[in-house]
């Protein structure tokens, strides 16, 4: 069988399932992205996954407005290195996650990013009109795309290239096929100054608003800088400074 033949026989099976099970209310968006898909979702719930990662900055802008909606769990204050719920340690390389720590937990039916209810296939609102959260999810499939961006921008490089246009944020010259990802408030200072801003406002330093990309030497050049500042706060420090993760 030829590849598009495969294809099209493959796409008629998954809209047969997804007809099937699609509910009355669902976002539009959402369905006309599945629709225009190669292979399409076969799912409500993977029509949903398959939206948000094509649409990540969107997602991001949308788990840090739900955090802001949620807010710091009362007596939260952020620590490097806390444990979080899944065993791991959060270091400086990840934003800080209340809402994963054991102690702030919100349970299934929450979202462990950013604090608010988790409704059918994953979706942030209540569209349905059911006011009951969905007790099998504990991820927003939005903060699922946003968690990964703010942990691994660098797998989100198409995006960021054409939020600017295909050209270096510092430079101006066109961006190169060597480029790359860079933080423009390094992540390492903002535990030393800004480590007293509200919790939901920090996540912008791991988000799109603090990402841009950069040509090579361009960043070569930023990380000596960088690296010739920490050491510096090193020495001034003693050797007890906090040093990113």
């Amino acid at each position: 069988m030829a590849a598009s033949d495969w294809r099209a026989t493959r796409n008629r099976q998954a809209l047969l399932r997804l007809d099937r099970a699609l509910p009355p209310i669902f976002p539009a968006p959402v369905l006309q992205h599945a629709l225009s898909r190669p292979l399409v979702p076969p799912t409500p719930r993977l029509a949903i996954e398959s939206y948000w990662r094509s649409h990540v900055l969107r997602a991001d802008r949308l788990a840090r407005a739900l955090a802001a909606r949620s807010g710091a769990p009362e007596g939260w204050t952020w620590r490097p290195g806390a444990a979080t719920g899944g065993g791991g340690a959060a270091g400086f390389r990840a934003p800080p996650s209340p809402y994963r720590e054991a102690a702030y937990m919100l349970g299934r039916g929450h979202c462990c990013v950013c604090g608010q209810p988790v409704y059918r296939f994953g979706w942030h609102a209540d569209l349905w009109g059911t006011g009951i959260p969905n007790r099998n999810a504990g991820w927003h499939s939005a903060c699922v795309a946003a968690w990964k961006l703010w942990l691994a921008p660098s797998d989100q490089m198409p995006a960021l290239k054409r939020r600017q246009g295909h050209r270096c944020a510092v430079s101006g010259k066109r961006l190169l096929r060597t480029a790359e990802i860079d933080h423009r408030v390094p992540l390492y200072r903002v535990w030393r100054e800004h480590r007293g801003a509200p919790w939901p406002s920090l996540l912008a330093f791991w988000g799109a608003p603090n990402l841009q990309v950069v040509n090579r030497a361009v960043h070569a050049s930023k990380c000596r800088d960088e690296a010739g500042e920490r050491a510096r706060l090193r020495r001034a420090s003693g050797p007890d400074a906090a040093t990113d993760g």
